[in-house]
């Protein structure tokens, strides 16, 4: 039984990660004896945090996992990834990122340690190599309002954002999952769940089948819990939650599978050889 201690475990309030994590969160399933202090913060925060090890199971973006290697490892489940639901590159109208030739331009980012911040540097290393941006983080919600508000010149969103931004007189300038897919041939590897990598390899086999355990009870009751998801959600249109859920819980998020794996090891191949994060031979796995 593994009733003490605790384990520290954190995702982020997207959707996504509520809908995966709510049976465990609400003790609908069986926990086989695990108890969880559970925090719910943005992902670039998780990011941060897991800098400082504070948490024992955690969201991170790949990109951060990426130079946490030494820290954390990889579950087989829980992440995002997929095709057709990467970032994108957004602005007001009339403005392109061609306008960079012509001077500086601010674009508002996720945080520089997210993987949608490196989708950027890889896009903008092939498509536009002698241009360069001022780089403005923030929270992922706070980005459309910053380009609204002229607080920066384009934005990097993600999550609901993806849905939202026509309605709020926002458009497109680039699909940087679709530039990957159409580079790699392979879905983008957007968050993931990691643990730490002092973590007992048998216990990490068990909490990567408990939260197996719980994508396939969400999956058959997806209103059990509903107002957990809601309760979290930066975006409180149903349609829009479901429609979030349905793109970024997927086949990938039960198991990354060889062709997840692919992926996985092909971002960090780009990521290495643009020197953003560093070499290792560490397992990419937990177990």
């Amino acid at each position: 039984m593994h009733a003490t201690p605790a384990y520290k475990l954190a995702y982020s309030s997207c959707p996504n990660d509520t809908f995966i994590f709510k049976a465990i969160a609400k003790k609908m399933i069986d926990l086989k004896g695990f108890t969880f202090e559970i925090a719910v913060d943005d992902v670039e925060a998780l990011n941060q945090q897991a800098v400082q090890l504070t948490h024992d199971i955690t969201k991170l973006s790949f990109a951060a996992l990426g130079s946490l290697m030494d820290r954390y490892a990889l579950l087989r489940c829980g992440a995002a990834l997929g095709r057709g639901c990467g970032p994108l590159v957004v602005s007001r109208p009339g403005h392109s990122l061609n306008d960079a030739k012509k001077t500086r331009q601010t674009v508002a980012v996720p945080g520089v340690g997210t993987t949608a911040f490196h989708l950027f540097r890889f896009f903008m290393a092939d498509r536009y190599p002698d241009i360069d941006f001022t780089i403005l983080p923030m929270s992922f919600e706070k980005i459309m309002p910053a380009v609204l508000d002229r607080t920066a010149d384009f934005g990097i969103i993600i999550h609901e954002g993806r849905f939202v931004y026509q309605s709020m007189g926002l458009e497109m300038r680039a699909d940087l999952g679709q530039w990957w897919e159409d580079k790699t041939e392979l879905p983008i590897p957007l968050g993931c769940i990691a643990v730490r990598r002092d973590m007992d390899p048998g216990i990490a086999c068990e909490i990567q089948s408990l939260i197996r355990t719980g994508i396939d009870h969400a999956a058959a009751n997806p209103d059990l819990g509903k107002d957990y998801i809601f309760e979290h959600a930066q975006e409180m249109d149903e349609t829009v939650i479901r429609q979030h859920i349905d793109l970024y819980v997927n086949r990938f998020s039960k198991d990354l599978g060889n062709t997840g794996e692919q992926a996985v090891v092909a971002f960090f191949s780009y990521a290495r050889k643009t020197g953003m994060i560093p070499e290792t031979d560490l397992p990419l796995f937990a177990c």
